[in-house]
């Protein structure tokens, strides 16, 4: 990638369109257990004071009831990302009672499945569509690996540079399928690369003994409550975490070529029966088990560690939103929650992201193919297992490579890329980000997953014992942390609003939830 990235930094510099080279939005997406007072997962409702989780824009639950998800808008910079996160954090810790934000990825402790709330979002068609979809994933994977938590970046660059580049370019499509055609070339870049993220950003070395179900498999003893890996950086993105474990053998794997690819992919996956499925039954005894007994029940689950996205409408397909209205931001997945920071991300690590996202798109232009698709795969699995052994070899171009020695090539075009960025912000802040994380490269230990266990060692803890330590200091930060009285006040007005939206939607429907399935499953595409 390195020499196509230097011959497209050139044309920016010679086009003058230094000043475009930046990021046009960014939002931030961040998941965090509930726990209650003795470290359980909480088995509480979601308090009614944050609002309706079906219909709330900023605060709502993934798979769990206990499973709170924080959602900032698209911003202009990175900054402005982390502080509304920091916001949504100060007005929902004094409505959540004695119980606190697991801070770390893997969840505090379990009691088996039954312990697991499955999120519930009301009465309405919708809300009942979002649980009856969670049970499905809880029949076909388990309940456990569900409760995992993790944080996403949303980014997308500014118009003015698509414009701008299709000229230098001369590229005769039209604008949205250029838009189109240069986010997959980045999504496929980050995927051939994104192996770093979790080396660099992996917090998920050790887990809770609780956490137990049949992916767990050679996890060493560390003391009578934790298990660990030597050398693993995010055991989240391997083979303990919610992944499509099934895909090579049922045939799912996503074509990042271009965009109908794509969603052809996921189509045919989302059409088409699977017998083990079909075993688990979708309605049993009057009682909804999924949504389907197809490969996927819908596209959300497809597990990748990035996404093309596009903004839905109610009750529109993803798929259907991309083909009617293009790409408009990608979604970067692989991130573990941090929690050396009460953010649970740092504005250093989002403008590293914010790096590596230009980078991938200034990059090779080549597709995927058989072989380089099981190259990354085994990439993926070996960084999130062993990416600290200082013996690594990883897979690239058909040949063995070193991590570190990879790791030093790319640094070096994210270096020239963060300088430019850095000429049009009139700092470095691109570039010391780029170069704070390279000391992980030169010294392993100084990497996320590394630190986790060494102040588990230094301190004498289990990892339940670490993480509530950094859970309990978070509370007192948020407790003594000034509140913007603006932001608050949009939060609690945003509160009222989402109930009366949840409650309107339930007195609105006019169909019964299998005729609305139905009807939602019998859309098809037109332009």
């Amino acid at each position: 990638m390195r020499k196509s990235i230097e011959e497209n930094l050139n044309l920016i510099i010679k086009n003058n369109m230094g000043s475009e080279l930046r990021i046009g939005k960014v939002g931030i997406e961040k998941e965090s257990l509930r726990a209650d007072k003795k470290g359980m997962i909480a088995n509480t409702d979601h308090p009614m004071a944050l609002g309706s989780a079906l219909t709330h824009p900023y605060i709502t639950t993934d798979y769990s009831e206990a499973l709170l998800e924080f959602v900032t808008p698209p911003l202009e910079t990175a900054e402005q990302a982390i502080n509304f996160l920091g916001q949504i954090h100060q007005f929902v810790y004094p409505n959540i009672g004695k119980e606190c934000l697991w801070p770390a990825s893997m969840p505090c402790i379990l009691d088996g499945e039954q312990s697991i709330r499955i999120a519930e979002y009301g009465t309405s068609n919708q809300g009942l569509m979002k649980n009856i979809y969670r049970r499905g994933l809880g029949y076909r994977y388990g309940k456990v690996m569900q409760v995992i938590s993790g944080i996403h970046v949303n980014l997308s660059m500014p118009e003015t540079f698509w414009s701008s580049w299709q000229n230098t370019l001369a590229d005769q499509s039209s604008p949205q399928e250029f838009v189109n055609q240069q986010y997959f070339k980045l999504i496929r870049n980050l995927q051939r690369v994104g192996w770093l993220v979790p080396y660099l950003f992996g917090a998920s070395s050790a887990v809770d003994k609780s956490f137990i179900h049949q992916g767990v498999k050679d996890l060493q003893q560390w003391d009578q409550d934790t298990r660990y890996a030597q050398h693993a950086t995010s055991l989240r993105l391997g083979d303990i975490g919610y992944t499509n474990h099934r895909e090579n053998e049922i045939g799912i794997k996503a074509c990042y070529d271009n965009l109908p690819d794509y969603v052809s992919c996921l189509t045919r996956a989302i059409e088409t029966p699977y017998i083990p499925y079909e075993e688990i039954g979708v309605q049993v005894n009057g009682e909804y088990r999924q949504l389907n007994a197809n490969i996927l029940q819908i596209e959300n689950e497809y597990y990748s560690t990035v996404r093309p996205k596009q903004v839905t409408q109610r009750n529109e397909k993803p798929t259907h939103a991309l083909l009617d209205r293009g790409v408009q931001y990608v979604e970067i997945r692989s991130l573990d929650l941090n929690p050396f920071s009460p953010f649970g991300i740092n504005i250093e690590q989002l403008r590293f992201i914010e790096v590596l996202f230009v980078y991938c798109l200034l990059g090779d232009e080549s597709l995927i193919d058989r072989k380089e698709r099981e190259e990354i795969d085994i990439n993926a699995y070996e960084v999130s297992h062993h990416g600290r052994n200082p013996e690594l070899y990883l897979r690239k171009n058909g040949e063995s490579i070193a991590l570190k020695e990879w790791c030093k090539e790319i640094f070096t075009g994210l270096l020239q890329v963060a300088e430019c960025m850095d000429k049009n912000s009139g700092n470095d802040l691109f570039a010391q980000s780029v170069n704070q994380f390279y000391s992980s490269v030169e010294s392993v230990e100084e990497t996320f997953s590394a630190r986790i266990l060494s102040a588990m060692r230094d301190n004498n803890y289990s990892y339940y014992q670490y993480i509530e330590t950094l859970g309990k200091q978070y509370c007192q930060f948020y407790s003594d942390s000034e509140r913007c009285e603006q932001t608050s006040n949009d939060l609690s007005k945003a509160v009222d609003i989402s109930l009366r939206k949840q409650k309107q939607l339930e007195d609105s429907d006019d169909k019964s939830f299998s005729e609305f399935l139905e009807d939602y499953f019998a859309k098809q595409y037109s332009c």
